[in-house]
This record gives C-alpha cells, structure tokens and sequence, in this order.
C-alpha cells in the first residue's frame, strides 16, 4: 500500500508540469516579443487614406446606423440555430450501433422537433424575404 503510495505521489508531482510551465512562459514572452516587435519595426505612415475606414473595397456611403431589415437577423439566428441542432447528430451517428433502438427512437423523436420547428417557422412565413406591405 505504502509502494502505491508513493508510486502516485510521483506521478502527480509538481516537476511533472514543469515542462507545461516552461513552454507556457515561453509562449507568453513569444507573443509579447511579436506584439511589440510589430509595433516598432512596422511603418507608421497615418495618412488619409490609410485612416478611412475599407469595407470590401466599395466606397462608404452614408450613415452606417440606418435600420437594416429584421428579415435578416431572423434568418441570421435560424441559420445559427439549426446548424447547432445538426451537430448533435454527430454523436449518434458515431455510437449509433452501441444506442441501438432507443437510440434510433431517441433521434426519431429529435428529428420530429427538429421538422416541426422547421415547418412553424415556414407557416409563419421567417424565411420569406418580401414585404407584406
């Protein structure tokens, strides 16, 4: 018991992180010898051009706090949605031989959620981009 003892204590020891401490450091000083090294070597010319603001190239035009449609941020957030709902289905179809029936039932019932979301948004017309009015 007292051999077992001493076998654990010297797997957990504190010089086993050692290295992890010493590669930690030297990432930290890395990145900070990046970032300054960046910002003294690099070229500080500020003109006019250099300080307006690029955005794919296209000239800005306007105020850029006028309202955008809703639509958007409604499909926006379906996208997001949906596409967290499909990761789910990764486990499945990993252990999908280990889950068996309750499992096949269990991802039936997920896909019926998953369909009548679908079709609730469809019904109330989230993915129709023209106006109503």
């Amino acid at each position: 018991m007292m051999n077992y003892f001493l076998q654990v204590q010297s797997i957990n020891s504190t010089s086993n992180y050692l290295p992890i401490g010493i590669q930690l450091i030297f990432a930290i000083l890395l990145l900070s010898l990046m970032i300054y090294g960046t910002s003294v070597l690099g070229p500080k010319r500020k003109t006019a051009d250099k300080l307006i603001n690029f955005e794919s190239g296209i000239e800005s035009q306007g105020n850029a706090r006028k309202p955008i449609a809703v639509k958007y941020f409604l499909v926006a957030i379906l996208f997001v949605l949906f596409d967290v709902e499909i990761i789910f289905f990764y486990p499945y179809a990993v252990n999908f031989r280990e889950l068996g029936w309750s499992g096949f039932a269990a991802i039936c019932m997920f896909v019926g959620f998953f369909l009548s979301g679908f079709i609730y948004i469809l019904k109330k017309g989230g993915l129709n981009w023209e106006d109503e009015s």
